[in-house]
């Protein structure tokens, strides 16, 4: 028996002890509140498996990108679960990165994967991460200040629709910013936001020929809307600002709509969290009467990288935090509008949740509609709403992103920015 030390306060010590030969997980994951509140539940698994002891690493999302793709990639090892999505997936399941999840136990029931959770992150037929949660895009509004500005908000709003509210609704003496969107740099950060945009207004990342689009109408279109829209009705450091950051701009009052990923519908409709919590509307993410909307698809899913010497007991976690009984699990503690949406059919089936959460068919009906083998108007080469899945893109996504994100700032012209993103995007 191994006996550890922590220091409490001002000297006094705590003894406690552990199984000597327990088996200790090292998870990576990101700082979005379903993950922290998995954290919060873990007490749950290692009473059921007391030979396992879990080991955090919670990062922001940029920086957890990094650590798992350089830890993963050059064999590191410091991580036997990786919080990643159905960007990385596919091509590290290609590369030999991941181990594929056989074992998740005959009560698992993987065919109640929703279809798009589930095709995302299989490779070869084989299921190589398991979705902790899923979403989509949509627009989380203030009713109160909608009604205040003379407007209905539609179930499916145009992107005019949106810029003529977003600026009735501004009040900045008050505090209030008609409209909150990602600003911080990064390719699951604003350029998740913009690429979904940018399908609506008909963009491409690269056409039938792999040539990039920068350089074309429908990305200077696209910019221009986005950058006048937030300069108009935007936060002050909005190109700082990422999910967690307008999450919580939401929640303290400070924007009338927000167009970010379904999942945030449970936080910024929690009276716990939450000022606004009953004054919020949903609508689909908007379009441009092209034929598609501006909505993105991802799971935040767990996958075991295939260097991990405890690969058995970290399969029997991954199978924990995405089981049904997890699910069930959160209802009882947070109650059902608290837990992680997208992954499973049956959770739309159930009239608990559908009763207390008031987002759940928006959410369903976005998760749906979006095709990532069809994302923009015109053709493309490739697969992917709000990334390209190749390999290149994550880093072309960031340094595109910070471009971006420059022009946001100020820093240079939507010209500039388009024609550095072309530059770039060319040479790669």
């Amino acid at each position: 028996m191994k006996l550890k030390t922590f220091l409490l306060g001002s000297g006094s010590a705590l003894l406690f002890c552990g199984f000597a030969n327990a088996e200790t997980l090292t998870i990576a994951t990101v700082n979005n509140g379903d993950m922290v509140r998995m954290q919060g539940l873990t007490d749950d698994f290692t009473a059921k498996n007391p030979d396992i002891q879990i080991e955090w690493v919670t990062l922001e999302e940029n920086v957890l990108r990094e650590r798992v793709t350089t830890d993963i990639a050059t064999k590191g090892g410091q991580y036997d679960i990786m919080t990643i999505g159905t960007y990385e997936v596919p091509i590290w399941a290609k590369q030999g990165w991941l181990l594929p999840l056989d074992n998740l136990g005959a009560d698992y029931d993987v065919d109640d994967l929703l279809p798009a959770m589930r095709s995302g992150l299989t490779a070869d037929g084989k299921l190589y991460a398991a979705p902790f949660y899923g979403e989509s895009s949509m627009v989380m509004y203030r009713k109160d200040l909608m009604e205040k500005a003379g407007l209905t908000m539609p179930d499916a709003p145009t992107w005019e629709f949106i810029g003529e509210a977003a600026r009735k609704m501004t009040d900045r003496a008050a505090g209030i910013n008609g409209v909150c969107l990602r600003g911080k740099a990064g390719w699951g950060e604003n350029m998740a936001f913009l690429t979904a945009m940018s399908n609506s207004f008909g963009a491409r990342w690269f056409d039938e020929s792999w040539k990039p689009q920068f350089d074309q109408p429908e990305w200077k279109a696209t910019l221009e809307t986005y950058v006048k829209l937030m300069n108009d009705a935007g936060p002050q450091g909005a190109s700082s600002n990422g999910f967690n950051e307008n999450l919580a701009l939401f929640q303290q009052g400070n924007c009338g709509m927000w167009i970010d990923a379904t999942v945030a519908a449970s936080f910024v409709s929690n009276p716990t969290e939450s000022t606004v919590a009953d004054k919020v509307g949903y609508a689909l993410a908007p379009d441009n009467g092209l034929g598609k909307r501006g909505n993105w698809l991802w799971a935040w899913s767990l996958g075991i990288p295939a260097g991990t010497t405890k690969a058995e007991a970290a399969e029997k976690f991954v199978a924990w935090a995405t089981s049904k009984e997890y699910t069930a699990l959160v209802a009882e503690k947070e109650g059902w509008a608290n837990v992680p949406p997208g992954t499973r059919t049956s959770l739309y089936q159930n009239e608990e949740y559908l009763k207390a959460a008031p987002f759940a068919k928006m959410t369903l009906e976005s998760i749906n509609a979006a095709d990532p083998t069809k994302p923009t108007v015109k053709p493309v080469p490739y697969v992917g709403i709000q990334f390209v899945a190749i390999p290149e893109f994550q880093g072309l996504g960031t340094t595109v992103g910070q471009l971006f994100s420059g022009a946001l700032a100020g820093q240079m012209t939507v010209d500039d920015a388009l024609a550095q993103a072309q530059d770039v995007a060319t040479r790669e």
